[in-house]
């Protein structure tokens, strides 16, 4: 909303000093100042509402050290993470932008599936919260509006000739028209460490013969509904001791936002001889107020934690870092940028697969690990939460530094 006011100062009044608002970067730095103060702030009053509220945690005897202490914690704490990040946005960034919108769309629609669940579990006394199903049909009924509004919508485009930049050019002192950099719909996305590393989704038809390209979207949008199940999934799961989910997120977001900075600016995509995604850059913006009010909400969720995210937090998050992988045409990294929640996924997957086979085959289930998700087997075997938390954070920024590198690295 500012920004178009800023805009009008700017080009119809001509108030000196308002074309600032014209650039991501003050933009995207007001975001996160004002994410980090709304949650810091707000963050207290919001906690004391839900303690009022009575919308405490119950939680489940499973053996480990410190459980019981955190019985009537409030939760639904993810509802500051949501504010802070959304009063920013609506604040400074450019609502017509198509990324924009469907960011604010994920946020509110994952969240509001979040709230449910953790409304269930509280207030209905059900710990199973809402049914496994209805989880995963708002999951897929996400990933079919984001997957075909950036299939079908002639906003979304890409540009891979970066190094034609411009229409006239001088040689040898003459001028020559160059034909205009040609911006086209695609469904091309990036592999990482490979050279030439564009994929486009549609060569996965080429079999089908001539015109193959029109039916991409029967491969990208399921694709688009997986990766949002996966890595929302993936969140949920690790959100299980104070300030995991909420830190390790934070790595993982600040890294997408340097990949959306980069893809969004003609000169940065040239130099680094990366896919040019024209008009993504916006969501810079979006990006610094969610690491604002992830980084704010810390203050709140690190041990001891005086709030937890919930699943009104940890759906949001995961929903919004697999759009801004997918809208910045970064998928294929999401295992290696969000390795901590492949891990955690992985390690119940295998637990679980593991302890029904045993237990077909031998009569009596066994266990790969004390407890999954994983950062359950290291409070079994004596570590701090502390102690994890901070050495997953650890892992997590090296993993994001590794997926940074492949700008370059191929």
């Amino acid at each position: 909303m500012l920004y178009y006011l800023f805009e009008y100062l700017d080009k119809t009044m001509d108030v000196p000093g308002t074309g600032v608002f014209q650039y991501i970067t003050f933009r995207s730095a007001l975001a996160l100042m004002l994410s980090l103060l709304l949650s810091t702030i707000y963050g207290k009053r919001i906690i004391n509402f839900l303690r009022k509220q009575q919308v405490g945690e119950t939680v489940r005897e499973l053996g480990l050290a410190g459980q019981n202490e955190k019985a009537g914690t409030p939760t639904m704490g993810g509802l500051i993470i949501i504010f802070a990040t959304l009063v920013p946005v609506l604040l400074f960034a450019r609502l017509h932008n198509i990324y924009i919108v469907l960011l604010i769309v994920t946020t509110l629609w994952m969240g509001t599936i979040g709230f449910v669940d953790d409304y269930i579990k509280i207030f209905k006394k059900d710990k199973q919260g809402l049914k496994g199903i209805f989880k995963v049909i708002g999951q897929v009924g996400l990933g079919i509006i984001v997957g075909a509004v950036l299939y079908f919508n002639p906003a979304v485009t890409v540009r891979t000739d970066t190094g034609r930049t411009d229409v006239f050019r001088n040689v040898t002192n003459a001028t020559v028209v160059l034909p205009a950099p040609v911006e086209e719909k695609s469904t091309a996305t990036t592999i990482p460490f490979v050279k030439n590393n564009e994929f486009d989704y549609a060569e996965l038809l080429a079999w089908t013969g001539e015109g193959y390209e029109k039916w991409a979207w029967l491969i990208f949008i399921p694709v688009v509904i997986f990766i949002i199940t996966a890595v929302s999934n993936g969140a949920n799961l690790t959100d299980g001791i104070d300030g995991l989910a909420a830190g390790t997120s934070a790595v993982s977001v600040l890294a997408l936002g340097i990949f959306t900075f980069v893809s969004g600016n003609i000169i940065f995509s040239n130099y680094l001889n990366i896919m040019y995604i024209p008009n993504s850059g916006e969501m810079t913006v979006f990006i610094s107020a969610f690491v604002g009010a992830l980084i704010g909400f810390l203050w709140y969720n690190s041990y001891p934690a005086s709030v937890f995210m919930g699943d009104t937090g940890s759906l949001t998050i995961g929903g919004i870092i697999a759009v801004l992988a997918i809208a910045v045409r970064k998928e294929l990294l999401i295992p290696l940028l969000c390795g901590i929640f492949l891990v955690e996924n992985f390690s119940v997957v295998l637990q679980v697969s593991y302890f029904k086979y045993t237990k077909k085959r031998f009569g009596e289930g066994r266990r790969i690990f004390l407890m999954s998700p994983l950062h359950h087997h290291y409070q079994k075997k004596g570590y701090h939460e502390s102690k994890i938390v901070t050495r997953f954070w650890i892992v997590a920024i090296m993993l994001a530094i590794l997926s940074i590198v492949t700008l370059k690295l191929r």
